[in-house]
């Protein structure tokens, strides 16, 4: 597979990362995680409170790259099959044959995916890690790309299911969506009040161009002892002193799955800031993201407020940098 100069690649992402911001007011974080994902090749779960754009993002991000994309609302009543597919019984042949779910699409939005049993976000398994369906005794490979991006409300908890660890561990990054600011957005009342449908991107993507900049992505140099930081980091998280703040308050730390999402993600936000070098900065600037849903808080932790990204900021300010 080809790939793309770190100019070229630049270039790509920083007219991408404009069209968004143009359809996608106040919300420039949410951008520019949603093309760490694409670049980085990894699945996104976003979080924020209803009204925040983070579907709307999703559509966009899949109207500039012009692949096949399905939108899934998770509800309590949701079965497994409704999401991958089923096999079923064909009169005129006289046998089963497979009938292919939604899952089969490059981007996946599964909305409010906590409102979902155990049983259907368990379905996402499989394809998450290993970017394939299993139905019946058929297992079937999906298209590259692939990308899964959940959302889920913090607010709600009646009706709602908690994402197991394993899954959660399946998600490159975890984002957090906050409110704009008071003039971001007056100018978003203002865009969508004039709008009648999603605006479309001016110089859309293809599919080869999306796979190329992941290829550059994994191009791009990572150094041993910037490797070394971010592995540290993430062995920090498993072995702080019980004295310390981190020690107290984490049950469980990350697993190495976050190592490697922490240098896949900074490569990607130093391809798409035109670097072709991973810097300390570029590991320190995803790790909120890219840890704050793999780490188990002990109860006292959640009755006295302390929140993960707080740990994460001490975790930052633990561990040396080379």
């Amino acid at each position: 597979m080809s790939s793309l100069s770190i100019p070229e690649a630049h270039q790509l992402l920083a007219r991408a990362e404009s069209s968004l911001r143009r359809g996608l007011i106040g919300q420039d974080d949410l951008i520019r995680h949603l093309l760490v994902g694409v670049v980085a090749d990894g699945h996104l779960l976003i979080e924020g409170v209803p009204g925040l754009g983070k579907t709307r993002g999703v559509n966009l991000l899949a109207r500039l790259c012009q692949l096949s994309f399905k939108r899934l609302q998770f509800t309590p009543d949701l079965l497994p099959a409704d999401v991958l597919g089923t096999r079923v019984y064909n009169q005129h042949t006289a046998d089963f044959e497979t009938v292919r779910g939604p899952i089969f699409a490059n981007f996946v939005l599964a909305d409010e995916i906590n409102r979902a049993p155990a049983k259907v976000q368990s379905a996402l398994l499989e394809t998450m890690q290993e970017r394939q369906v299993t139905i019946g005794h058929e297992t079937i490979a999906l298209q590259r790309p692939f990308l899964v991006f959940a959302t889920q409300n913090p607010i709600e908890q009646e009706g709602t299911y908690r994402l197991p660890e394993a899954q959660l561990d399946r998600f490159l990054l975890k984002l957090l969506v906050t409110y704009p600011e008071t003039s971001r957005e007056e100018d978003l009342v203002n865009m969508v009040l004039d709008e009648v449908t999603l605006p479309e991107p001016d110089e859309p993507l293809e599919m080869s161009q999306v796979l190329a900049l992941q290829e550059s992505a994994r191009q791009v140099f990572v150094e041993s002892r910037v490797l070394s930081y971010a592995v540290r980091l993430v062995q920090t998280t498993r072995s702080a002193s019980p004295d310390s703040r981190l020690g107290a308050y984490l049950e469980l730390g990350a697993s190495p799955r976050a190592s490697i999402a922490l240098v896949q993600a900074a490569r990607a936000t130093a391809l798409i800031e035109g670097e072709d070098a991973v810097t300390p900065d570029h590991v320190k600037g995803v790790a909120p993201a890219a840890l704050r849903h793999r780490l188990i808080l002990t109860y006292h932790a959640e009755a006295e407020g302390v929140t993960a990204d707080d740990l994460i900021e001490d975790l930052l300010g633990t561990v040396p940098v080379p």
